[in-house]
Order: C-alpha cells, then sequence, then structure tokens
C-alpha cells in the first residue's frame, strides 16, 4: 500500500522557515515524481514544487522560486520542501503527491502541475505564517 505522510507543518512568523517532509512508502523510491501543493482556503490546491527522480529535475512555481528548494533522501525515502522567507500569502494546507506509473511522462510535461494526475497524495499540513 501506498503511502504519503507530510510533517513539518506549524505556525511561523513572516521571514521565517519551515521544512516540510514527505515521507513515501509502498513503492520502489527510485523513479517517481513528487510534487508539493498547497490549499488555501477557499481555493483550488496549487502547485508549488516537484521533483522527479525519473527525468533527475527539480520544477518551481513562480510565486515560490528563490524562497522554496525541494530535495530528496533516497535513502529515507522521503521528499523535503525547505521554505524560507515565508509570507502570509503561503499560509495553507500543504500536500505532497506521487506519480508512480508514468514518472518521466509527468515531468516532461507542465502536467506535473495538476493536482488530478498523481497517483497518490498524503494528507495534508498545515503552515500558517503570520505578519
Amino acid at each position: 500500500e501506498v503511502q504519503l505522510v507530510e510533517s513539518g507543518g506549524g505556525l511561523v512568523q513572516a521571514g521565517g522557515s519551515l521544512r516540510l517532509s514527505c515521507a513515501a512508502s509502498g513503492f520502489p523510491f527510485d523513479d517517481y515524481t513528487i510534487a508539493w501543493f498547497r490549499q488555501a482556503p477557499g481555493k483550488d490546491h496549487e502547485a508549488v514544487s516537484g521533483i522527479s527522480s525519473s527525468v533527475g529535475r527539480t520544477y518551481y512555481t513562480d510565486s515560490v522560486k528563490g524562497r522554496f528548494t525541494i530535495s530528496s533522501d533516497n535513502a529515507k525515502n522521503t521528499v523535503y520542501l525547505q521554505m524560507n522567507s515565508l509570507k502570509p500569502e503561503d499560509t495553507a494546507v500543504y500536500y505532497c503527491a506521487a506519480e508512480t506509473q508514468f514518472p518521466a511522462t509527468l515531468a516532461q510535461t507542465k502536467r506535473w502541475l495538476l493536482w488530478n494526475e498523481y497517483d497518490y497524495w498524503g494528507q495534508g499540513t498545515q503552515v500558517t505564517v503570520s505578519s
């Protein structure tokens, strides 16, 4: 059974940092595309960053480029999202999502931005940034 478990969320002041973790299990951690999404109240899921072991790339949307860094530790089956210079508009529930069937195909198109293109999703972790 595939599981994605996020952790690391919390309350932080504007300008602060948090590191989110996405612990994965149930699939080989050598061929995947995993993305971080966030959902603010009343809004759709928004992709913020992705990483693909299949094509060896990382991805960022303009809203977080230069502030967030995605990385992976294959020995721990974990993907991280280091979030620096946090802003109140970063407040949301953050989810990780994994594509394991056709990860390379997803990673090579802009479909990596789409929530429904992934096979598995975690339960989310709340990030709140106060002003």
